[in-house]
């Protein structure tokens, strides 16, 4: 039987997207299913209620239970007058609690060296694990696609990578107001910058993520962009309403019938190599060391899912 990998696997199927303005729904946030939460302080909180947003996200991480799933934040832009202080105080008081902060619009390492930079002191300086608290990159225009392999690279706090079609949209001069929707063009829109985000955040050995879909009145269309995403090699997306939850869970699982199959994969071809073999057949397939790499990471998601 193989052995047990799940350990090593911290699933990021579904982050729900979770306005820190609001207590009620960070409390239900809380109780969902989603395999991480982010409270934000960026885009979903007006400009007039961002400062005042703050205390009601470190209560929400204070007295709530996250044991269960990733509990990171989203600060202002950089280029804000907000992101300083929202690292300074939520960390500063709710720091034990939180895993990641999400950092919007990243344009290329600097931006993750200033964050990591800031919270490092606030970690210092309010007895906190220096290095504990990931930073999580969110890449939404040309001149962050265009760094994004250096991004990855920028920092070992990195936990993901997130692509934001919303402002790539409006950065790329795009048509049409819906994120992450594009029904009528010829393939996935945004193939090339997914792509490419998901090719940097695996080269760092990092997750990436796909962003939001709007329309939460079309769960089909929900599924569609996960699959998407999910054939590209993406490891997650975006949840903006807990009714997507449940389908980006299972779209971003392995299916139960491919993880059976390569468990088998894994079994055979560590007996094969016990026995001095190099490849080994499963199903009438052969198997050689690279579809065992792959079989060996679908047994730890689904064994990390609860699939086998």
């Amino acid at each position: 039987m193989v052995e047990d990998m799940s350990d090593d696997v911290e699933l990021r199927r579904t982050q729900l997207a979770t306005p820190a303005s609001d207590p009620e729904f960070m409390e239900s946030a809380s109780n969902s299913d989603a395999d991480e939460v982010f409270l934000d302080l960026e885009d979903s909180v007006a400009p007039n209620a961002k400062v005042g947003a703050r205390e009601p996200l470190i209560e929400a991480a204070q007295d709530h239970d996250w044991s269960d799933k990733i509990l990171s934040y989203r600060i202002n832009g950089i280029d804000t007058r907000w992101w300083y202080d929202d690292i300074i105080e939520v960390i500063g008081q709710a720091g034990e609690y939180i895993d990641d902060i999400i950092i919007p619009k990243v344009a290329g390492p600097s931006d993750i060296h200033t964050v990591e930079n800031l919270l490092t002191q606030v970690e210092e300086n309010n007895g906190l694990e220096v290095g504990r608290i990931g930073l999580e990159p969110q890449i939404e225009d040309g001149e962050g696609i265009h760094n994004v392999h250096d991004i990855a690279h920028a920092s070992d706090r990195l936990s993901s990578i997130i692509f934001g079609p919303g402002d790539y949209s409006a950065a790329m001069g795009t048509p049409g107001l819906d994120i992450g929707q594009f029904p009528e063009y010829p393939g996935h829109y945004w193939h090339h910058a997914l792509s490419e985000c998901n090719s940097a955040a695996k080269s760092a050995d990092l997750p990436c993520l796909d962003g939001p879909y709007a329309d939460i009145d079309d769960p089909e269309g929900f599924r569609t962009s996960a699959e998407r995403a999910n054939m590209l090699g993406c490891d997650g997306k975006w949840a903006i309403h807990p009714s997507q939850i449940e389908i980006g869970n299972e779209v971003f699982a392995p299916d139960p019938e491919v993880a059976e199959r390569a468990e088998r994969i894994v079994d055979a071809y560590a007996e094969a190599m016990e026995e001095g073999k190099g490849a080994v057949s499963v199903d009438g397939q052969m198997v050689d060391e690279a579809t065992n790499k792959m079989a060996q990471d679908i047994v730890a998601k689904a064994r990390a899912a609860g699939i086998l």
